[in-house]
This record gives structure tokens, C-alpha cells and sequence, in this order.
């Protein structure tokens, strides 16, 4: 099982593809994302062993240089975290909604990450950068205390980057607003 994730998000779509391509020859890893993402963007994502997505992030940030808008390495990811990007989390009740935005595709995984691994919640979608102008948000559901406990979690992490948009906490929330949650 892949226990790290990596992640290069950049500026140009053309370095990009080299980017990739320098990632997945410096180590062994498995390429999860390796796209385009609004506006104009690219990120690329590997999962595998810790040292290996080390390795293969570092030759994909001396190469990508200026154009790098983000980065992430998470060396022990919680489980949670692909089923929630990928959209096959499911959910059969939910309690507390909470969301938090970010201005990168890294600072909302990393955020995420951080939320489910700091709180009782549960994960509803992670959802990266395609049509809300290179932003990304999380939603996850609990009990208002732990969902309020997840959701400053994360959010600490993105502010010191300085890339937080915005943290809510719904306690009661409409069951109009979950109904394609779960």
C-alpha cells in the first residue's frame, strides 16, 4: 500500500508534462493525477513509499522552477483522503457539514489531510480546481464539536501558506445541501 502522496502544481501546462515525466523516472511511483486543472494549470500527483515520492518531488520542483504555484508531500496520508477525491466516498449519514476553500489544489489535500487526521469526521468530497478558477474546497460531516475541531485544523495548515479562502461550520445543515453528499 502507497503510505506518501506528492504533489506539483504549475503554472504551465507544457512543463507540466516534463515535470511528470522527470517524476516518474527519479523513482518508483505511481502517478494518480497527471493533468490539466482550471485556469490553465497542471498538477501532477504520485503516491508510493515516503523516500520515493521524497525523491521524485524534489526532481520535480528543481525542474519545474518559477512555475510552481504549490507542493505537497504527505508521507502517512489518512485513507480517507483518495475516496474523497475521486468521488466514491459514500456517506449514509451525516451530522455537522463543514467546508473550507483554498486557493491551490496542494493547500486543500493538505488541509484535508489534516482535518480528518485531527478529528472524528468523516470525509465527503475533495473537489480540485475544475471550474472554480484553480480553487479547491473540502466538505466533511461529524458532530459540530469534532467538524469545528477538523475544520481549524485545516484550516491552520493552508494559513501558513497563506492560501485559505474561507472555513464554515454548518451545524444543522438543510438535507437540500447534502442531497448529492450521500
Amino acid at each position: 500500500m502507497d503510505s506518501a502522496i506528492g504533489l506539483i502544481e504549475l503554472s504551465s501546462i507544457a512543463k507540466g508534462y516534463e515535470v511528470a515525466d522527470a517524476m516518474l523516472k527519479t523513482a518508483t511511483v505511481k502517478v494518480v493525477f497527471n493533468r490539466t486543472i482550471c485556469p490553465g494549470k497542471f498538477m501532477v500527483m504520485v503516491a508510493g513509499e515516503t523516500d520515493a515520492v521524497n525523491a521524485s518531488v524534489a526532481a520535480g520542483l528543481d525542474l519545474a522552477a518559477d512555475t510552481v504555484v504549490d507542493d505537497l508531500i504527505i508521507p502517512n496520508v489518512h485513507p480517507e483522503v483518495f475516496p474523497a477525491i475521486s468521488g466514491t466516498r459514500i456517506i449514509e449519514t451525516t451530522g455537522a457539514l463543514g467546508i473550507l476553500e483554498t486557493f491551490s489544489v496542494a493547500s486543500i489535500i493538505e488541509a484535508a489531510d489534516a482535518a480528518v487526521k485531527a478529528a472524528d469526521v468523516q470525509l465527503l468530497e475533495i473537489h480540485l480546481a475544475m471550474a472554480i478558477g484553480g480553487k479547491g474546497y473540502v466538505t466533511l460531516t461529524g458532530e459540530v464539536a469534532a467538524v469545528t475541531a477538523a475544520i481549524d485544523a485545516g484550516a491552520a495548515r493552508v494559513r501558513e501558506k497563506g492560501l485559505l479562502v474561507e472555513k464554515v461550520v454548518i451545524p444543522q445543515p438543510s438535507e437540500e445541501i447534502l442531497q448529492d453528499k450521500i
